[in-house]
């Protein structure tokens, strides 16, 4: 069992920056590969960012890709998502979420991640 909080979401203008973190507790974090996800109002829930259970490999989806930088230091438990050169359109509440189901891959089905955090909001003024 892995319990995710994030934390560090805000309000933040039109090409600032925020990073958020994602602390888990459990032994068993360093094995799971993980996941950013984000919801807006009235839109479907979507993939991020994912990483490797070590950090060797990441993921991003299309319109964040070298803007966002996904990261994790197992040693705290915690994974990050440093957001720069944000834009309204990246407003959502933002997720973390554990894949457990060990996979040495970075899978971005929704329904794939057994572990969730509650989410924190992320709000990009223009």
């Amino acid at each position: 069992q892995v319990q995710l909080v994030e934390s560090g979401g805000g309000l933040v203008q039109a090409g600032g920056s925020l990073r958020l973190s994602c602390a888990a507790s459990g032994r068993t974090f360093r094995k799971y590969a993980m996941g950013w996800f984000r919801q807006a109002p009235g839109k479907e829930r979507e993939f991020v960012a994912g990483i490797t259970w070590n950090g060797g490999s990441t993921s991003y989806e299309a319109s964040v890709k070298g803007r966002f930088t996904i990261s994790r230091d197992n040693a705290k438990n915690t994974v990050y998502l440093q957001m720069n050169s944000l834009k309204p359109a990246d407003t959502a509440v933002y997720y973390c979420a554990a894949d457990g189901a060990l996979s040495s891959n970075i899978r971005v089905g929704i329904s794939l991640y057994d572990y969730w955090g509650q989410g924190t909001q992320v709000t990009v003024s223009s």
